[in-house]
This record gives C-alpha cells, structure tokens and sequence, in this order.
C-alpha cells in the first residue's frame, strides 16, 4: 500500500489545477470575443478568418503532440504550467495583428500554445485525481466552462469601457499570468507520480498488452471525438437552429446555447460524486442515454420552450462523458502515459474542427432534422462503448 499523500499539499495543487482551467477558459473566449475585432482591424473576408482558425487549429494539434513527449520527459506540471504562461501572453500576438500574414503566425503560436496547455493541465488534473483516490475531473472542466464565462463577461466590459485591443489583450495576459503563476507557486510542493502509483493499489491499472493498449487509446480517441463533435453541434448550431426550424427570434434563440452551456456546466460540479457512487462506465453511459433523450426532445419539439428543456438535458448528459475519457486515458499506465493522453484529446480535437462543418452541410443539403442525428447517433455509440472508460478494480 503507498503512503497517503499529504493534505495540505495536496489541496493547493487540487486549487491550482482549478486555477490553470479558469485561466485557459479566459483565454479562448477572449479570442473568441475579439474575432471581430481581429477581422475589422486587418480586413479579413470571412474565407480568409475561417483559414486564421484552420491554422489556429493545426498549431493546437502540434501543440498536443509535443506536449504528450514533453509531460512523459518533464512532468505535467511544469508543461501545464508553462504552456498557460505561454497561452497567456500568446493571446497579444494574433489578435493585435495588422496583416493577414501577422494573424496567420500569431494565430500558430497561440494555437500551439493552448495545444500544449490543454494535454498539460489534463495530465496534471489526472494525476491530482488519482493522488485524491476519488474522482474531481469533472469539476475541473467545470472550471473551464467558468473561465469561458468571465473571459466573456470581461470581453464585454472592455467593450463597453471602449478599450482598445492591445489594452484589452494586455490585461487579460496579465491577469492570467497572475493565475499561471498562482497555480506554480501552489504546485512547488505537489509530488507527480506514474500511472501505476495509485492511493489504492487494487485500482492500479494491469499491465495490458500492446494490442490491447492499442485497442483502448483508439477506442477512447474514439469516444473523445463524439463528446466533442456532439458539444461542438450544441454550441454552434443551437440558437441557429431555434431561429431557422422555429422561426425565434434571435434575442430568444440565444437562450438555446445559454440553456445548453449552463446545465453542463452545473451538472460537471455534481458528476465527481455521481462518478464515486456508480463508476465511470455508467457516468458515461447514463449520461449518454440522456444526451439521446435531450436530442430526441430537440427534434421533435414544437416550440422552443420545449427546446430549451432538450438542450439543458443534452448539456446535462454530456457534463460526464468527457471527464471520464480523460481520466480512463491518463490511467492506462506505461510510461508513455503523456503521448497516450495527447494522442485521445488530439483525436478529440479533430472533431471541433470538422464536427460542426458537418452539421453545417447536412443542414444545407438535407433538413435539420436529419443533421441533429448526427449527435445523436454519436451518443449511441458512447452508450455500447462506455466500458473502456472502466477502471481496473470495476473490470
């Protein structure tokens, strides 16, 4: 039996952890908020934006691939870290372009800034978790959601204060390098250790074959896609949806994405019990059938009331899903664990990309309701496989 972590120590590393996801939701709604900004100010054709977010996506996907060798080599903490001081100032670059040239290499860096950021602070909160011996990863990505909010929320004051980019940019850099640097001075005494190092050792991870290594990482790559091709649809095609198949207002449509977005986010604070009572499998499997549930409401409702009620139960089933995906990745054991992990939220990625392209041209050639089965048909496929994000004592 391994010796109990320290509490204190640990505690500060669980707070600092709350803090890198926060920082990282702030960021990426600060770029979100600014886009306009970014395409007035430089001139851009909506082509030309949609290619500064393609190479923002490939400079993520770099970004994931070096930071897996990089947490194996260095450790989680010093790349979750160091990839959100990163983050943290990458955010000037891009948005305070004046060429199309100087968006495209801003928007790279920022791109494999948050890449490296993103596997960082998932490896380091799996390792966090499994120190606690319970699950909280849920209440991280809860955490994320939170910093999407208040990056939000201060892009609009910035707005209304009629602040200039670079002040605006240069505040929020500030702030989130107060955070990052916050969460490093937290984790001086946070002792990482391998995947095998686990409070209980009857949850330890066997020693799978390589084959069957490869089966789950693929499986699991898998499963991360859905979670974010079906998020990705609700995000993005939600208050569309209410205002063209239903005819809302867009003042009232917008409330689709707010229902969606607030009740994952309340649900990720309660998914760590839910997960200690029943099991990461039926987390992910229960929440999937009420994803279903959610989309099958959407589908078929009338009126937008009855919308909204589909999207909160589609918010509420995907809380889960993902949180469990990470950690059953970060857990497989072997000492490429770091590779393993960016390897499934690389997977995942890819689907934020594409997914709502998708969603796009179905709705274009065939009828909402046929692109909305989309998502829906993903969540079936979460719900048959659910038990590879089982652990070891639940196999």
């Amino acid at each position: 039996m391994t010796q109990p972590v320290q509490a204190r120590p640990l505690t500060r590393a669980r707070y600092a952890v709350f803090a890198l996801f926060a920082s990282f939701g702030v960021v990426l709604s600060t770029w979100a908020v600014h886009l306009p900004v970014l395409q007035h100010n430089v001139g851009l054709s909506n082509a030309m934006l949609g290619t500064v977010l393609l190479i923002l996506g490939a400079g993520s996907l770099v970004g994931m691939q070096l930071s897996g060798a990089l947490v194996d080599r260095v450790g989680s903490g010093r790349v979750a870290t160091i990839g959100g001081a990163v983050l943290a100032a990458a955010i000037t670059l891009p948005l305070n372009a004046s060429t199309l040239a100087q968006a495209i290499a801003g928007a790279f860096m920022l791109g494999v800034a948050a890449g490296c950021a993103d596997v960082g602070m998932n490896a380091l909160a799996v390792s966090v978790e499994r120190d606690y011996g319970r699950p909280i990863m849920a209440s991280f990505h809860a955490m994320f959601s939170i910093g999407t909010v208040v990056g939000s929320l201060l892009g609009a004051a910035g707005f209304a204060l009629r602040l200039g980019i670079l002040a605006m940019t240069a505040m929020i850099a500030i702030i989130c390098l107060v955070i990052v640097g916050s969460a490093l001075w937290a984790l001086r005494n946070h002792q990482e250790r391998s995947s095998g190092g686990h409070l209980d050792e009857a949850s330890a991870p066997s020693a799978p074959t390589p084959e069957h290594h490869r089966q789950r990482v693929i499986l699991l790559g898998m499963l991360a896609f859905l979670f974010f091709l079906s998020e990705g649809s609700a995000m993005d095609w939600s208050s569309l949806h209410a205002q063209q198949h239903l005819g809302a207002p867009p003042s009232l449509a917008a409330l689709a994405v707010g229902s969606f977005v607030t009740a994952m986010t309340a649900s990720r604070f309660a998914v760590d019990r839910v997960a200690q009572a029943v099991g990461p499998v039926w987390v992910l499997r229960g929440g999937a059938i009420l994803a279903m549930v959610g989309m099958l409401t959407v589908i078929l409702a009338p009126d937008l009331p009855i919308v909204l009620v589909g999207w909160a139960l589609f918010g509420v089933g995907l809380a889960g899903g993902l949180p469990q995906v990470f950690t059953a990745a970060g857990n497989l054991g072997g000492p490429t664990s770091g590779r393993t992990l960016s390897r499934v939220v690389g997977v995942g990625y890819l689907a934020i990309l594409g997914g709502p392209a998708l969603i796009g041209w179905m709705v274009e050639l065939v009828s909402w309701t046929a692109a909305l089965l989309v998502p829906l048909c993903a969540m079936l496929v979460c719900v048959l496989t659910a038990p590879v994000v089982a652990r070891a004592k639940d196999a």
